[in-house]
């Protein structure tokens, strides 16, 4: 297309953004495009929340620097739920107050849960970049709820498989810290253990999270003879259970998931993190979408992205692109384009099926290598 030709094209593609903007009305009446994002921008859990907030927050800027949606800028609004439930209503209340058209978040499952309420009340979508309990789709309760990330049935799937026919390991203990993503990951891997006629269960055993001491369990863990340990939760009481296992000179293995798939993992066991296993969203660091925002990371923050910063930067460009496909914040024309639309992301080429989960996204096992975790081929 000649230069003459292009500028025609963007200025009847500006003038039809323009006047879809007018033409919806009471749809598009506000100012900007309201983003919420919610999750833990505090507390034990923050790393996941704040690298998500990065996410939504570089999806934003490469969208304004575009433009905006529908010739309005997008305006970002966060809230704090510190991957609590009894919190995340509140945060959800606050981002309603705020008058936001669609919400990144949260991260937690169940804080996610705890939210998904308010938001379905008041008309609102929902696109969590972590949360992985199976139910939040599957229920049927929350159609406003879409997710960047596989599901934990998927995830404990691939933990199982991996210790069965990769490890060869038989006798496995299955821990979780009574959560909704920790217990439903926990409750399916000691299913699929069951069903696969490779493998015995010889512990199922809940901790208390904040816990300071997990000898008990550690000790139970040892008197079970245990080749293998597959934990559901998150890494504050990873870390802890894995030192002290090796503290006793336990050479149980420890496989995990991307609650405990995070460098802060790494960071808080120390040389005892060496040669976990956790699963966690694929490796798609070739993307040339996921290279340009990593490389955005390091050179704002000097530091590489955390968990979830890529499914973040997908679920934003999700909504936002959603918004634009539709001419409308309306739910259900929303719903629509996210479920018929596909749209370019650090992950690939997504849309979403009926339930709410991404078509093409799913998990790898890693392991911690040199304290680094590495994808296994």
């Amino acid at each position: 297309m000649g230069k003459n030709g292009f500028v025609k094209v963007l200025i009847a593609f500006t003038l039809a953004l323009t006047l879809t903007a007018v033409t919806f009305g009471t749809g598009l009446a506000a100012d900007t495009i309201k983003l919420g994002a919610a999750g833990a921008h505090s507390g034990d859990l923050a790393s996941y929340g704040l690298s998500a907030l990065r996410g939504a927050e570089y999806a934003v800027e490469l969208i304004n620097k575009k433009g905006g949606i529908l010739g309005k800028k997008v305006e970002l609004i966060s809230g704090d739920d510190v991957c609590k439930p009894e919190v995340a209503t509140n945060t959800a209340t606050y981002l309603l107050s705020k008058k936001v058209d669609v919400v990144q978040g949260h991260i937690c499952s169940g804080a996610t849960k705890a939210a998904l309420g308010v938001y379905k009340d008041a008309g609102i979508i929902a696109m969590s970049p972590s949360a992985t309990n199976p139910a939040l789709t599957q229920s049927g309760d929350y159609p406003n709820f879409f997710r960047t990330i596989a599901s934990d049935d998927a995830q404990a799937k691939l933990e199982v498989d991996f210790a069965l026919n990769v490890l060869k390991v038989k006798n496995i203990a299955v821990l979780h810290d009574k959560g909704d993503y920790g217990k439903g990951l926990a409750e399916f891997a000691k299913q699929f253990i069951e069903k696969s006629g490779k493998g015995k269960v010889v512990l199922y055993e809940g901790i208390t999270p904040g816990g300071m001491d997990y000898s008990a369990v550690v000790q139970k863990v040892k008197r079970s003879k245990a080749e293998a340990v597959i934990f559901g939760g998150y890494h504050p009481e990873a870390s802890k259970i894995v030192s002290q296992m090796r503290k006793k000179r336990m050479k149980t293995i420890f496989i995990s998931d991307d609650g405990v798939k995070d460098d802060t993992f790494i960071k808080t066991a120390g040389k005892y993190s060496e040669g976990v296993y956790a699963t966690g969203p694929k490796d798609v660091s070739k993307n040339p979408m996921a290279i340009q925002a990593n490389e955005a990371h390091k050179k704002k923050y000097g530091a590489d992205p955390g968990a979830f910063y890529l499914n973040a930067v997908a679920s934003s460009l999700a909504l936002l692109t959603a918004i634009q496909n539709a001419g409308s914040t309306n739910y259900d024309d929303i719903v629509k384009a996210l479920r018929t639309k596909e749209v370019e992301t650090p992950l690939g080429m997504i849309k979403f099926d009926e339930r709410g989960d991404a078509i093409g996204v799913g998990f790898s096992v890693f392991q911690v290598q040199n304290g680094v975790y590495n994808e296994l081929k």
